[in-house]
């Protein structure tokens, strides 16, 4: 059978594997936006802001800001807050969706899609959080930005870091699946292993215990 040292060889990885899944849950992570948008296409431009308390209340709002590249201010496109979003450039009517946090007050992420994107949307775009942070008896304003400078390409062409990155992923998937093959038959062949040697101790112990009964019989005999 297979002892106790070997079964916490196959249960600890996975359990680690596990632990790591479930504190990644759940979990912000502030991924920086794509800058590249294909003319015509649909585009999603990312903006995350996390709190640095999770368990402190908040409640947000977030402006987007637009700057045309050959503009040389800002003007306001978008805000949302309150579940509510307004478009205020004209020149994105019916064209912006927000693509954030739903169904919440604490915003952390302020994304948007533009539908239908043109080349006239080439520029930079900035992202601003005004969020409350509410603590017993008073709160704190924080205010959080960043800028996207968005390229508009008649065709998305893909980088070599991001085919060198795709390949990555690849190998390391199949990197573990062949690990957890040859961890499956390490494993298999212990539990078989095992099985055999308790077969021939339980054969032994048999053809011992038969051995001796035989010989008390041969005793009786030779007594009567």
């Amino acid at each position: 059978m297979p002892t106790l040292k070997d079964l916490m060889l196959l249960v600890l990885p996975l359990a680690l594997l596990a632990l790591q899944a479930s504190l990644c849950h759940g979990a912000c992570v502030e991924v920086e936006s794509d800058t590249e948008a294909q003319v015509h296409k649909g585009f999603k431009l990312g903006c995350i802001s996390c709190k640095k308390r999770g368990e402190v209340p908040a409640e947000a709002r977030v402006e987007w800001h637009f700057k045309a590249s050959d503009e040389s201010n800002f003007s306001l496109l978008f805000d949302y807050e309150n579940e509510k979003p307004d478009i205020y450039d004209p020149r994105f009517e019916d064209r912006l969706e927000w693509y954030g946090s739903k169904n919440t007050v604490d915003l952390q992420d302020g994304s948007i899609y533009i539908l239908n994107v043109s080349f006239n949307d080439t520029g930079t775009y900035r992202c601003i959080f005004f969020r409350t942070l509410k603590y017993n008896g008073y709160e704190v304003n924080v205010n959080h930005n960043k800028s996207v400078t968005l390229n508009v390409v008649p065709q998305l062409t893909r980088g070599m870091a991001s085919i060198l990155s795709e390949v990555m992923m690849y190998v390391s998937i199949i990197g573990l699946q062949l690990w957890l093959v040859v961890e499956m038959i390490y494993c298999y062949r212990k539990i078989s292993a095992a099985g055999e040697e308790a077969l021939r101790e339980s054969a032994a112990e048999y053809l011992a215990i038969a051995s001796e009964s035989k010989d008390n019989c041969a005793a009786v005999q030779v007594a009567e």
